[in-house]
């Protein structure tokens, strides 16, 4: 009996024990498994900078490794690549598709190019995002979406950007603290903007201490500017006063521009939004179709310090709205916004957000001064970086212009900012109002900025005005310079302003095999470039003994007709004279080219030439002629070197193999364009 109770006693306090302990444990959270079902798919040409979500998985369809999918970089991809191709290039999937896992990242100074797994990658001087990808399986404690937002019509853009209180150069502060946001919801073709406004804080203490928060966000990093936080107080007080330094920047005016009432703003910002023009705006094809002989992509920086005055900035008003109206704002014409620029630049309006003269002329009335130092060299980097963004309008087919209007001088350096922006392909213009004089020179940070930061310094893209009362006066010839597309240089880069010859040896030695491996490494550079009429052109030469024109610069203007004619290239056979060669190609192709294009000559042997290859070289280096030689197997080091451009070493290559051509395409292009940008700009 004693036995029996000790037993039941045991098994009620194991009993317990093991419920408490069960009790007390904490539930495992679930975890995310994604069934196929739930992946969305994209397509083969998607790039990752076109899809807003900064994290996603997808599944990419079969198929996609194909050269017509460009992919930029190695191990981390610029967003212009193909996601699908930049997966396969790293190894994650094949050409039969597959789950994959996408991390937007920062974007980088440069992107290495190579070969893996098929994939051609192509190397980028610099590039605004970037992306990882990676296996397809969810990361713990991320919840991924089952439908990809895009930044074209696919998706519903929302942005917020709430308004900084404006205050005056004495520190003093204003009570504008609307915070406006605009949410753009594209539904088909209709758009409409609505508008929200947050209360007004009721104090100088909430004021001072209060970051506005907008009611929506955006999920594209490329595209975001960081928002605008209110400071204290004391440190606006600092910093507004360091926006006069009259010492170092001219002030004007100060007596009309310096006050500002504490209502002002906000009656300037509640009236701005009862325009229906700007709550409903239409498409830009029903509005104007513009000038279309004058189709570019403009963006104008207006000076918005305080050294200007309040007349002035009038002056520059009237001056925009001017050269809005000779333009002949439209969709098939010439786009223009407006980023003010002071301490920090923002922008007015975009290239997409009015498609009439009338329209812009009407939203510049409506623009208040910001105020602060004149900050071009800040501006200039941040028009590169956030204004010429396809989710901004820019037609990519137009050139990108860039028109400062200065007071003065700028109060930061602009030639480092100028040349990332020339590079980017943007064309800068400066228009300069009443200039120091000699006894201000001291206080100009940067002597000849102009000079440094302009694409010619032939006076072309630059224009002084000595008085502000005479900016009228420049309108035409700015718009007339603006629009003549033939003299923006900085719009051509290395891939879209060469006429390119390629000089092929078809001798006995080659053979039929590696001929054609030849033709695909001719190919391979010549789909790199851009090809049409107007910009890099491509025409080939194969010989022998003798010499045969296979295609001019003028036969072909598309990219698959050339690559379609290189294909067609029959094998000849015979012997080797190579100078004979270069001295036909100098006559039938380069003497053909165009003024403003860069000629190149690609020529490709395997073995000793038959003739002198030096004084027909020579020859076509005196008229212009850039020559590139590859030599494979047999071919002789000393002519390749006799040949070359100088330096010899970056315009001379040597294979072992017709097989190892490949290796040379990435080099070969990333020379021709380091040429390109250290060409002297005058």
């Amino acid at each position: 009996m004693k036995a029996t109770v000790i037993a039941t006693f045991f098994g009620v306090f194991l009993t317990c024990t093991y419920t408490a302990k069960e009790a007390t444990k904490k539930p495992k959270k679930p975890k995310l498994y994604f069934a196929l079902t739930d992946v969305p798919q994209i397509d083969c040409d998607v790039k990752a900078g076109k899809i807003i979500n900064p994290e996603f998985i997808a599944k990419c369809p079969p198929g996609c490794q194909d050269v017509k999918y460009r992919v930029y970089g190695t191990d981390i991809y610029a967003s212009f690549s193909s996601v699908c191709n930049a997966a396969i290039h790293s190894g994650i999937i094949d050409n039969t598709g597959g789950k994959i896992l996408v991390q937007k990242v920062a974007g980088h100074s440069g992107y290495r190019g190579s070969f893996s797994n098929g994939v051609r990658s192509l190397s980028l001087p610099r590039w605004r995002e970037s992306f990882l990808v990676s296996e397809g399986k969810p990361r713990k404690g991320v919840t991924y979406p089952s439908t990809l937002e895009y930044s074209s019509s696919k998706s519903t853009a929302v942005k917020s950007e709430p308004k900084k209180p404006e205050q005056d150069p004495k520190g003093m502060k204003s009570m504008d603290t609307i915070n406006t946001s605009e949410k753009t919801l594209e539904q088909g073709d209709a758009v409409r903007k609505e508008y929200q406004t947050s209360p007004v804080p009721t104090s100088a203490t909430q004021m001072a201490t209060t970051t506005p928060t907008p009611t929506t966000t955006t999920t594209d990093p490329s595209t975001t500017v960081p928002q605008p936080t209110t400071t204290p107080a004391t440190t606006r007080t600092t910093a507004a006063a360091a926006k006069t330094r009259p010492g170092l920047h001219r002030v004007r005016d100060m007596g009309s521009s310096s006050v500002h009432p504490a209502y002002a703003s906000v009656v300037a910002a509640a009236s701005s939004f009862s325009s229906k023009e700007e709550l409903n705006p239409k498409p830009l094809e029903s509005i104007s179709q513009g000038n279309q002989n004058c189709k570019v992509d403009l963006s104008f920086l207006m000076d918005g310090s305080w050294s200007i005055g309040k007349r002035r900035f009038q002056l520059q008003k009237r001056f925009l709205s001017n050269v809005a109206q000779a333009l002949g704002i439209g969709s098939a014409g010439p786009l223009m916004g407006i980023v003010q620029y002071g301490d920090d630049p923002s922008t007015e309006f975009n290239l997409k957000t009015y498609a009439s003269s009338k329209e812009i002329r009407n939203a510049i009335e409506k623009i208040q001064q910001k105020g602060g130092l004149s900050n071009v060299g800040k501006a200039l980097s941040f028009v590169n970086k956030n204004f010429f963004l396809d989710a901004n309008g820019n037609r990519g087919g137009a050139p990108n212009v860039v028109v400062v209007v200065v007071d003065g001088w700028p109060t930061d350096r602009v030639e480092e900012a100028s040349r990332l922006a020339r590079e980017s392909g943007i064309n800068i213009f400066f228009v300069t109002v009443e200039a120091a004089a000699q006894n201000e020179k001291q206080n100009v940070i940067e002597l000849n900025f102009v000079d440094k930061a302009v694409c010619r310094t032939n006076g072309f893209y630059s224009i002084n005005v000595p008085s502000w009362f005479s900016l009228h006066k420049v309108v035409q010839p700015l718009v007339k310079r603006v629009c003549d597309t033939d003299r923006l240089v900085c719009s051509k880069t290395c891939l879209n302003s060469a006429d390119i010859g390629f000089v092929i040896d078809g001798s006995s030695s080659v053979g039929t095999s590696n001929f054609r491996t030849v033709l695909q490494f001719v190919a391979n550079i010549s789909k790199e470039f851009e090809i049409s009429d107007t910009d890099t052109r491509v025409g080939a030469v194969q010989y022998t003994y003798e010499q045969r024109l296979e295609f001019s610069f003028d036969k072909y203007s598309t990219k698959e007709d050339v690559l379609s004619a290189i294909k067609r290239i029959s094998y000849w056979s015979g012997g080797t004279s190579t100078g004979a060669a270069i001295s036909y190609a100098s006559e039938q192709l380069f003497s053909k080219s165009k003024p403003n294009k860069r000629k190149i000559m690609i020529l490709i042997t395997d073995g000793r030439s038959y003739d002198d290859v030096s004084v027909p070289a020579m020859e076509a280096h005196r008229n212009g002629v850039i020559a590139y030689s590859i030599g494979v197997a047999w071919a002789a080091p000393d002519e390749l070197e006799a040949i070359a451009t100088d330096p010899a070493k970056e315009h001379s290559f040597f294979v072992d193999e017709f097989d190892n051509l490949y290796r040379y395409v990435n080099q070969l292009i990333q020379n021709i364009c380091t040429e390109f940008n250290s060409q002297p700009r005058n």
